[in-house]
């Protein structure tokens, strides 16, 4: 076995509402990967500069469609492609490819730094240390969570893509984050409007990737969905909607800024690694900075 250790909403006028949505979508779609369909957008208005520091995700959201539920009818895994292939070539599946980047402390199996033999997980969704080990009874400690299910998916959208396309949504770095199993079992399909993370702490963080994801592949929101995560970021203003989630080094998670002090990474900054709205108490975009 070989060792490696990684790191650890006033209304518009429809005529600006209009142009402000396309505004905000030419400059995601700048970011997002190519090959995938974009959600429509009127380009006559979209002539505004690119924000720095990206988009903010309210503001995406509202973009999106607001629809109801489509039919489940006809929905099976397989029409997302083979489970956990290895998309991007990299001669690593993709849960593994997800392992690698969330979890810290990792050994493997063999000398190929590619299946994790074991490692240790920060959980975002619940704000717990989880040890992963690989076995028959113990690799179900840590899942790999579609945070815009599957199942979810298909019922808003994804039935008008194709099967490479729904490929690229079910592998996708950005739709995906290693967490306790049982957490997500309870998850199942739902969408925000039904399971949030119980870290109230990562919300923000959660449903800016979902926003993200869905206008990445064109697929829409229920009015209860969009309703709540809204609300979710009405209280974390400037939460900006992330445009990757790569397969590098593992996303730095602090639980307390107590271990951002310990780790002498304060103060932390909006847009740095680590921060997180949950640690900003005054929302002044610096966290941990007494």
């Amino acid at each position: 076995m070989s060792s490696h250790t990684t790191s650890p909403a006033a209304t518009l006028p429809s005529t600006a509402q209009r142009g402000w949505a396309a505004v905000v979508l030419a400059l995601v779609l700048a970011f997002l990967t190519p090959g995938v369909p974009a959600v429509a957008v009127d380009t006559q208005d979209a002539t505004a500069a690119q924000p720095a520091e990206g988009v903010d995700a309210a503001d995406l959201l509202a973009t999106l469609p607001v629809k109801g539920r489509a039919p489940k009818t006809g929905y099976e895994r397989s029409l997302f492609g083979a489970t956990w292939a290895d998309v991007d070539q990299n001669g690593c599946d993709t849960r593994n490819d997800i392992l690698n980047r969330d979890l810290t402390d990792i050994t493997y199996v063999n000398s190929v730094p590619c299946k994790v033999q074991s490692g240790l997980l920060a959980d975002p969704y619940t704000a717990t240390l989880i040890s992963f080990v690989r076995g028959t009874t113990t690799s179900s400690a840590v899942q790999i969570d579609h945070v815009v299910a599957l199942s979810d998916a298909w019922q808003k959208g994804a039935q008008q893509l194709t099967t490479e396309q729904r490929t690229a949504f079910a592998n996708d770095p950005l739709n995906l984050q290693a967490t306790d199993g049982a957490t997500n079992q309870q998850k199942g399909d739902g969408d925000a409007a039904t399971w949030l993370p119980p870290s109230k702490d990562f919300r923000c963080e959660y449903v800016a990737r979902q926003v993200s994801v869905k206008a990445r592949y064109s697929l829409w929101v229920t009015q209860a969905e969009h309703d709540t995560i809204a609300g979710i970021l009405a209280g974390c203003p400037g939460q900006l909607a992330p445009t990757s989630a790569g397969t590098g080094p593992a996303a730095i998670y602090y639980a307390s800024c107590a271990d951002v002090v310990a780790a002498g990474a304060a103060p932390l900054y909006a847009g740095s690694p680590g921060y997180r709205s949950g640690l900003d108490g005054d929302s002044d975009g610096v966290a941990c900075e007494g």
